[in-house]
């Protein structure tokens, strides 16, 4: 599709600007140099990833947040990916924590949840990775499996600190995601790395891919143009950009619509 005027870079004319895609980081403490603090982190895979499918990166870490922050962000972005992480508060959906539940990283859940609900309120394409899927689901008044071995009795989807699990998807013929991922993609290879699961799956979504045991591993929002939410890694499969792109192409769409309106 061709880009109109708006679109263009000035420094190379006649190509189009890259979109410009938000990725929601943790607030860590890092070290470098004589430095310890805390710091917005995120592995570079997901940078990677944006950047290979066409887009610009652009990292959103956790910050005071509302409605009208969280819509200034928005309107800044041509599409957002909330990235993997920390366990979200079970309060979020009126649980207690699991022995296993990581403490509650309340800021982010806040600034995630703000972003996301804006996003959705314009319409902004988005991608949720792991945690990314859970924070979806709970926003929109779904539960989550707090410990995902207590179900499939295995650690498989975590098998060790800082080790991915690998297996198959089953992907929903006719799904977006499907659209996505293009022929030949209904048994697909993943990483996974999560030790909980989306439960109650909240109105709205749609689940959309199912690893073998039947664990949930994709819902898609169906009042939205693009929004698909994954709970494996596929920033860590450098030879497989097809999510990444299909977000950076959706991003282009709403952008240009965005332009003419």
């Amino acid at each position: 599709m061709a880009s109109n005027d708006s679109e263009l870079d000035p420094r190379h004319p006649g190509t189009a600007v890259a979109p410009v895609i938000g990725v929601t980081t943790y607030l860590e403490r890092a070290q470098t140099g004589v430095w310890d603090v805390p710091a917005s982190f995120l592995p570079k895979v997901y940078l990677d990833a944006v950047t290979d499918a066409g887009g610009i990166a652009v990292l959103l870490p956790p910050q005071p947040v509302s409605r009208e922050i969280a819509r200034s962000v928005v309107a800044t972005l041509d599409g957002l990916i909330v990235s993997g992480g920390a366990d979200v508060d079970p309060a979020r959906y009126g649980q207690q924590p699991h022995p296993r539940t990581g403490a509650p990283r309340t800021d982010r859940d806040a600034w995630e949840d703000a972003l996301l609900a804006e996003a959705i309120a314009v319409e902004l394409p988005f991608l949720g990775i792991c945690r990314g899927a859970q924070v979806l689901n709970v926003a929109l008044g779904g539960t989550l499996v707090q410990h995902l071995p207590d179900v499939v009795g295995s650690e498989k989807y975590q098998p060790a600190p800082a080790v991915f699990g690998e297996g198959d998807v089953t992907v929903e013929p006719g799904s977006r995601l499907e659209a996505v991922l293009g022929p030949g993609s209904r048994a697909l290879p993943v990483h996974f790395y999560h030790h909980q699961a989306l439960d109650e799956v909240a109105d709205g979504l749609t689940v959309t891919a199912r690893s073998e045991d039947g664990v949930i591993e994709a819902v898609e929002l169906d009042s939205v143009p693009f929004g698909l939410a994954v709970q494996w890694h596929p920033e860590e499969n450098a030879a497989d950009r097809r999510l990444f792109a299909g977000l950076v192409d959706a991003a282009r769409t709403h952008r240009m619509r965005r332009s003419r309106s």
